[in-house]
């Protein structure tokens, strides 16, 4: 079996599972945000259920409108406020206390090796950086697995991704799967398990795992998984009260490709518009003039992507034409950059620092596009309208690439 088959395995309670069963298993947590568990809520109270089957393994995250935006914002997110206090949610994350949720929830310790986790938002995949199986559910299947502690799979077959030797200059995990979902395309996985080997891995730190697993669902994965070593144990070390369960996948499992990756051959890789596949390196990009840029998401607003961006933005100052947007992940990687004096070089370069949100991320708020605009983004998504009107662009990049892009005011690595 696989590494993913075998996490599900060990949840469903039965000794083996081959590819496209259909399995019940146990999560270990379920996740839902204030735009996902309003509805999740909704199918709750409609089925008529009283009780939640274990308090303790939910986890609600006030991420996506928070602060609230506008008065439905307001509303969902009392409607998530409400649920939690009439069933005593353990794990609740709203202002003050929030972050990202697929960066949160690893940095609180409600995430670890070998765990199966599911989420109404599709970047939950994001877990796999652990050893963990995570993937996106739909907000009715959140909702009967808060009422029963089950969820119904279709066991994946996999995908087995070779990394190959140590990065090249200014590669991050960001120009590694983005040059991957150019490589297999944007249904190239589609509900297979992506999952990482190979001795190119021991030079990926954790934010990078996390960036990659994170994309997995933009190749139409079910997950993306890499295995629990020593950089991911010692993530994990001191967080929360979860034992790891490591889990590897045996010599003789079966895939259904296998790709090489030479990491050292790798240019920096920015995908156009509108998807995450129509991809092209940093001497194919032309001359592109910019309107903005976004550093930050679930996908690049760890502490390294934003020490990346200061290194970049250092006694300089952003190109007068391009609005700069710095998005840290999680209060405290807000905390440690201010502490290390990542936030003065933001706002001295002349960028603003946001609290932590998906905000402009999803069109939500906090940096909208207007009608012929163009962003580079460390986001994961660049899809028609996804930051604002249907006739603005979003072209996809690392911190390094993005940072480049407001200094010169156009694409640039």
């Amino acid at each position: 079996m696989t590494q993913s088959q075998k996490i599900l395995t060990a949840h469903a309670g039965v000794e083996r599972v081959t590819a496209g069963e259909l399995i019940k298993a146990k999560p270990d947590l379920l996740l839902a945000n204030d735009i996902t568990a309003p509805v999740s809520i909704k199918e709750f109270d409609r089925a008529g259920i009283q009780a939640v089957n274990d308090k303790s393994k939910i986890a609600l995250v006030m991420d996506h409108f928070t602060p609230n935006k506008d008065i439905k914002a307001a509303e969902q997110c009392k409607c998530v406020r409400q649920f939690v206090k009439r069933f005593d949610i353990d794990n609740f994350f709203d202002v003050g206390r929030m972050g990202i949720e697929h960066a949160l929830l690893p940095e609180a310790g409600l995430v670890t090796a070998g765990d199966l986790v599911i989420g109404a938002d599709s970047h939950t995949c994001t877990y796999g950086a652990l050893g963990a199986f995570s993937t996106g559910v739909g907000s009715t299947d959140i909702a009967a697995a808060m009422a029963t502690g089950e969820a119904w799979f279709k066991v994946p077959s996999a995908i087995k991704f070779v990394l190959k030797n140590k990065p090249a200059e200014h590669i991050s995990g960001k120009d590694i799967i983005l040059h991957i979902i150019g490589l297999i395309g944007v249904d190239g996985a589609l509900y297979k398990s992506m999952e990482f080997s190979g001795d190119g891995i021991r030079y990926l730190g954790i934010d990078d795992r996390f960036t990659i697993a994170n994309m997995a669902i933009e190749a139409g994965a079910k997950n993306g998984i890499f295995p629990t070593d020593g950089i991911a144990l010692e993530y994990l070390k001191g967080r929360g009260e979860k034992v790891p369960r490591i889990f590897e996948a045996d010599i003789d499992a079966e895939y259904d490709a296998i790709y090489e990756i030479d990491l050292a051959a790798l240019r920096p890789v920015v995908a156009f518009p509108h998807l995450p596949s129509n991809t092209r390196t940093i001497d194919n990009v032309g001359d592109i003039e910019i309107d903005q840029v976004v550093i930050g998401s679930c996908t690049n607003g760890h502490i390294s992507d934003l020490r990346i961006a200061a290194e970049v933005f250092k006694g300089k100052k952003v190109h007068k034409n391009v609005r700069t947007i710095i998005i840290p992940a999680t209060n405290k990687i807000y905390l440690d950059a201010l502490r290390e004096g990542l936030i003065e070089i933001f706002i001295e370069a002349g960028a603003v620092v946001s609290t932590p949100t998906c905000g402009p991320c999803l069109g939500g708020y906090m940096g909208i596009l207007a009608e012929g605009e163009r962003a580079v983004s460390t986001t994961n998504r660049n899809f028609v309208g996804r930051m604002g009107h249907v006739k603005s662009e979003v072209y996809l990049a690392s911190p390094y690439v993005a940072a480049m892009s407001a200094l010169y005011g156009k694409i640039k690595g």
